[in-house]
């Protein structure tokens, strides 16, 4: 509204008093004038309530508008959802397509409308408040959908609490079979020994433009989702009654669902974990059904008390297995503990030698021309493999060749650029070669959900190939036993690069490795891992070497020579080790300083040493920026020390702890347990931390 206008209106009582007192020509003058201050009066007011109901509607459009809410859409024309044209030879109407709600619009309707804060116990309760809200007792069609077969009916009355619906058939009769025939008779013979009652979860409903059973599609859909793929049939006997069974149960089964629709979680574990589930089930079954046949039972026999042990026994089985999904489902816990325990499932069993005794040699080429196949021949079959015991085996996939593979095989691959959808899994001693340029012998995966490459086998080569995985969860490459040489490869990671288990070997000479989320190699404890001429970039932390198992085992076995590491997020190189325990405070000046003229190590004195960084910190031991020339000839020196004073603290820890048991230790010489091999020659240039770290925790 105008200043002026307001004005007007402030000024209009006195030019009304004054009015009165005016000769007739300034009277009208006057009246003309409060005439025209009314009329802008009135544009001013319904300009003013324009623009209140253009704020009103930015500031309250997500209490007004339920477009995206799970109630539907009553009393607005046209429906929200999408319509679904049903498969099959019965011409059924279409149904509304409700199964491809996203996680958050799931989430949205259990935690806000269905479920709320609910205890297990209540489940039922609230379910059936929420369908009395949302659900048109009668008057709309479905189609009543089982194993057997599919017939079109119509909902004249809902019982809430059962989650059960009483309908009629349809005419005219559609029905659709698997397997035998069903008439409209013996479909109304049926209906009839159901009493006409049928289960909400086997309905879908027909669509409709009109919106009006919008409500109806999704709440059918929420309550049929929810008892197939959240509630188990164990929860009602949870003894956490008292918490939020949605909190508790809900949200991390809910996830845990899509993270495996999305490939967020590795095949082998939803393996397992869709095993546990129907372990559990059986057991449960088996576990009720004989605390039923005690509990009516009135005698004390001896048949009885065994039955009592036996029902103990299950129980403390179904409380494991429920335990165990419990870690699954936890996202925290899934990967620190679930993965672990079950990584073995990840690879194959060995086979060994092949039964006939002769080796094969398995080609693997998309396509190949006559000229290519002889340069094949002459270039590399003919020199490597011209043995009589070499069979030749053509393959268009490098998965399936080595899933084909014996002890001692040998795959070779053509030029050009493979999509894998699974895992190479490596139990066997086998050779993986590209032949021709690395670039031009592209191996790429499909899906997010699963390692790369999972090596076990004794010994392993893998040369000229590039390997490339995109938004994935598990690392390119894991070596978990075994020996595993890699030459000349190129490895384009997004998750954790290359990982060298306990008790494991690596030897990785002229790789370019980059691109990883985590480290771009990450060494474990008790491994052997050497490392000359890689180029390791572009990763959140160069090389990560573990030192969290205190003294049960020995530092890895590493050697480091003319690598260039460069680019990378964090430090080019990292120890990840425990603060110093009290015990290792005990350890005398004398010993130490003995422990490091043997071993020719640098060492801090005792009365320099500080107090051990607090847990979680990161020690940055020298602060190798610029010029880079000074970081990576300083670089080598400072992890060489580092980890030589680590194994030193370390041997002492085993020392102390074997003369606690009364046993000496055959040599204490830190140089001869190899503890430590070799680092030397390697470039850092420009990580953003620095050449080296130490996380303490």
């Amino acid at each position: 509204m105008s200043e002026e206008v307001v004005g007007e209106i402030l000024e209009l009582p006195q030019s009304q008093h004054e009015h009165k007192q005016m000769p007739g020509e300034e009277q009208e003058a006057v009246a003309q004038a409060t005439e025209i201050s009314i009329e802008s009066l009135e544009e001013g007011n319904v300009q003013f309530q324009d623009e209140v109901s253009a704020v009103k509607q930015v500031l309250f459009q997500d209490q007004d508008d339920d477009s995206n809410s799970d109630y539907g859409s009553h009393g607005k024309p046209g429906t929200v959802l999408q319509r679904l044209v049903p498969d099959g030879n019965v011409l059924f109407p279409d149904i509304f397509q409700t199964n491809q709600l996203l996680f958050y619009e799931r989430f949205k309707a259990y935690q806000d409308y269905m479920l709320g804060d609910c205890r297990t116990s209540e489940v039922k309760d609230f379910t059936a408040e929420y369908l009395e809200k949302v659900l048109e007792p009668s008057g709309w069609q479905a189609v009543w959908r089982t194993e057997v077969f599919e017939v079109l009916i119509e909902v004249v009355d809902v019982e809430y609490l059962v989650l059960k619906a009483a309908v009629e058939l349809v005419t005219p009769f559609l029905c659709e079979t698997k397997g035998c025939e069903l008439t409209e008779e013996s479909m109304k013979d049926l209906l009839d020994a159901k009493e006409h009652k049928v289960p909400l979860q086997e309905l879908y409903v027909v669509y409709d433009e009109s919106g009006e059973f919008d409500q109806t599609a999704l709440a059918v859909e929420h309550v049929r989702f929810f008892y197939k793929h959240i509630w188990r049939s164990w929860d009602e006997e949870d003894e956490d009654d008292d918490f939020d069974y949605f909190v508790r149960c809900v949200e991390p089964r809910l996830r845990l669902y899509y993270d495996i629709l999305e490939d967020r979680v590795p095949s082998g574990l939803v393996a397992e974990y869709h095993c546990l589930v129907s372990q559990c089930e059986e057991k449960y079954k088996e576990f009720t059904s004989l605390r039923n046949c005690i509990s009516n039972s009135d005698s004390e026999s001896e048949l009885d008390n065994v039955s009592m042990v036996e029902g103990l026994k299950m129980y403390d089985d179904l409380e494991s297995l429920k335990r165990k999904l419990k870690i699954i489902e936890n996202p925290l816990l899934r990967y620190v503990l679930g993965y672990q325990v079950n990584s073995g499932l990840q690879s194959n069993r060995a086979k060994g030698p092949r039964p006939t005794g002769e080796r094969v040699v398995h080609v693997v080429s998309s396509s190949m021309t006559v000229s290519q196949l002889q340069t094949l021949m002459r270039d590399k079959l003919c020199p490597d493999f011209s043995g009589e015991e070499f069979e030749l085996q053509f393959h268009s996939d490098p998965l399936a060749a080595v899933n084909a593979c014996y002890e001692g095989d040998v795959v070779v691959i053509c030029p050009g650029h493979y999509s894998v959808n699974g895992s190479f899994s490596i139990p066997d001693s086998i050779e993986l070669e590209g032949f021709g340029l690395t670039d031009e012998v592209v191996i790429e995966k499909l899906g997010k959900g699963d390692i790369f490459l999972d090596l076990t086998g004794a010994n392993v080569k893998i040369s000229n190939l590039k390997f490339v995985q995109h938004d994935a969860v598990e690392g390119i490459l894991c070596v978990r036993q075994g020996k595993t040489v890699m030459e000349n490869c190129v490895l384009q990671c997004e998750t954790t690069g290359v990982t060298v288990r306990t008790s494991a070997e690596l030897f990785m000479n002229i790789c370019d490795l980059y691109g990883a989320k985590g480290a771009g190699v990450e060494i474990y404890p008790g491994s052997t891992c050497s490392l000359v001429g890689n180029g390791i970039h572009h990763c959140k932390e160069g090389i990560l070497i573990k030192d969290f198992t205190d003294e049960f085992y020995t530092m890895p076995k590493i050697t480091m020579m003319n690598n260039v590491i460069h680019n990378n997020e964090g430090y080019g190189v990292i120890l990840v080790k425990p603060a110093d325990l009290p015990r290792m405070k005990k350890t005398t000046e004398e010993d130490f300083q003995d422990e490091s003229k043997e071993n020719g190590g640098q060492k801090k004195e005792a009365d320099e040493e500080e107090v051990p960084p607090a847990e979680g910190c990161v020690e940055e031991n020298n602060p190798f920026r610029e010029p880079h020339t000074q970081e990576h000839t300083e670089g080598n020196d400072v992890i060489t020390n580092e980890l030589v004073a680590t194994s030193s603290k370390k041997s002492q820890l085993q020392k102390k702890k074997m003369i606690e048991l009364g046993l000496t230790m055959a040599d204490d010489d830190l140089m001869s347990q190899e503890m430590f091999v070799s680092i030397n020659g390697n470039h850092f240039k420009r990580n953003g931390k620095g050449s080296f770290g130490t996380f303490f925790y």
